[in-house]
């Protein structure tokens, strides 16, 4: 394992104090539970889903309690209160990305956002879809046979299946950049060409944790701008440890973002799409029916202006609201406290499985190279029995080849068992996990130093 002295020295002043982490932990009531024979509860499985402070809790609690109803409907009083909840949930989302609050989108979860992104291109393809749109947009949406949509080897299957099924329906072939035995991805020379019309990769790899560079100057943005390709980035495993903005400024060479709710300390049921404003203008809609409509007769209907034209039907307004509650929370911790709070966790734990060396770690060994997640095998042992042996001790880790089937293949290994952090994750809990995975050889009859 390679040393981050410089990292190290850059985020000690940053990261929580014992006493911060505490208050933090407080905020969050499941973490007091005991579970597996009266043991404390230590979670580590925060990239499934995270837990959820009070704040979100109650924000959830009191829409429903003295806010409920169906927003952008009705005149009474409530509706008013639902409508000016909801807008403004859409208004902390769109701080917390640091963009217009035009350019946010609801959804279900990140999968829907890319799911709708896919579809855009599908939809454009019907006849009159594109009328009236900017010609330069409609272009870059049209897509057929010789056309391609490239994305990375270590892609959940979120973003990998909606692509493979737009290729499927369109005739565009599919391509992948690969990714090395040390867990980032090769470089997108000779994958992303002239043909390459999209590229989609995630931020930080659900599985490896390796935090990908999407700088202006990375290789693979610099190559999708140099033949006009549209880049969308998976940041479901970024938004709970990093501040994002960057992606979505001006000029950072990406178009559309998704994220997810649930990983981000907010509720289930909700996560945003964020897209270039001429882009959501000119994608054709992914759901029609009420509320995305902007006049309806018999023989056909217009659509309202983005980002009511991709949110059709009542949306999850309380989940929004939490959604909002959890990003301002995660916005008053601080992100760069955050990220340094998670590069000290990631350190205590690759150091702490190096002493182990039966644990093989896959992915970057590089502390600044990886954010949110550990996974790795204990080779002849099936990472079920891992995790069930943790299970047993308490220890909530995630096991098996979360939802990344072709990575775990490329990796040459079956399954792995995942520990990812929280903000409320503590070094202490690090040490706890260790404790428990050294009963493995001891079960297994293991040597423990081969």
């Amino acid at each position: 394992m390679t040393t981050d002295r410089s990292t190290a020295d850059l985020t000690a002043g940053l990261a929580f104090s014992a006493q911060e982490l505490a208050a933090v932990r407080a905020d969050f009531p499941l973490l007091a539970r005991r579970v597996r024979d009266d043991r404390p509860l230590v979670y580590l499985d925060s990239g499934a889903t995270s837990q959820k402070p009070r704040v979100v809790l109650d924000a959830e609690r009191e829409f429903y309690e003295q806010h409920n109803a169906a927003v952008h409907r009705g005149a009474h009083q409530l509706a008013e209160e639902a409508t000016e909840a909801f807008e403004g949930a859409r208004a902390s989302v769109a701080s917390f990305l640091g963009s217009a609050a035009d350019e946010v989108v609801f959804t279900k979860n990140g999968t829907e956002g890319l799911n709708l992104l896919a579809y855009a291109f599908s939809n454009a393809a019907a006849p009159g879809a594109l009328d009236g749109t900017d010609p330069q947009w409609a272009e870059r949406l049209r897509l057929g046979p010789g056309d391609e949509i490239v994305v990375t080897e270590m892609e959940h299957h979120a973003n990998l299946v909606p692509w493979q099924e737009l290729c499927r329906r369109t005739g565009a072939t599919l391509r992948w950049i690969g990714v090395t035995d040390d867990g980032h991805l090769q470089d997108p020379e000779g994958v992303v060409g002239e043909a390459t019309r999209v590229v989609a990769l995630t931020h930080v790899s659900n599985v490896l944790g390796t935090l990908n560079d999407l700088g202006p100057d990375s290789p693979v943005i610099r190559a999708a701008q140099a033949v006009g390709a549209l880049v969308f980035v998976d940041a479901c495993q970024s938004a709970p440890h990093l501040d994002i903005r960057a992606i979505t400024s001006a000029g950072s060479g990406v178009d559309a973002l998704v994220f997810t709710g649930h990983k981000t300390l907010g509720p289930s049921g909700v996560g945003v799409l964020w897209a270039r404003r001429g882009l959501l203008e000119a994608m054709p809609p992914f759901l029609t029916g009420g509320s995305m409509i902007e006049i309806v007769r018999m023989e056909g209907s217009t659509w309202a202006p983005p980002p009511a034209k991709f949110e059709a039907g009542v949306p999850m307004a309380a989940q929004a609201v939490g959604l909002a509650a959890a990003l301002d929370y995660l916005t008053a911790l601080g992100l760069d406290r955050v990220h340094a709070h998670d590069q000290a966790l990631m350190r205590h734990t690759l150091q702490t499985l190096a002493q182990r060396p039966w644990v093989r770690v896959l992915g970057p060994s590089a502390t600044a190279d990886r954010v949110g997640a550990v996974s790795f095998v204990v080779d002849g042992v099936h990472p079920h029995d891992v995790g069930q042996i943790l299970d047993d001790s308490g220890i909530a880790v995630r096991t098996g080849h979360h939802c990344a089937w072709p990575l775990h293949r490329r990796l040459r290994v079956p399954a792995s068992t995942r520990a990812s952090f929280g903000v409320y994750t503590t070094t202490e809990e690090i040490d706890q996990f260790a404790q428990a995975l050294d009963r493995v050889p001891q079960i297994f009859g293991m040597e423990a130093s081969a």
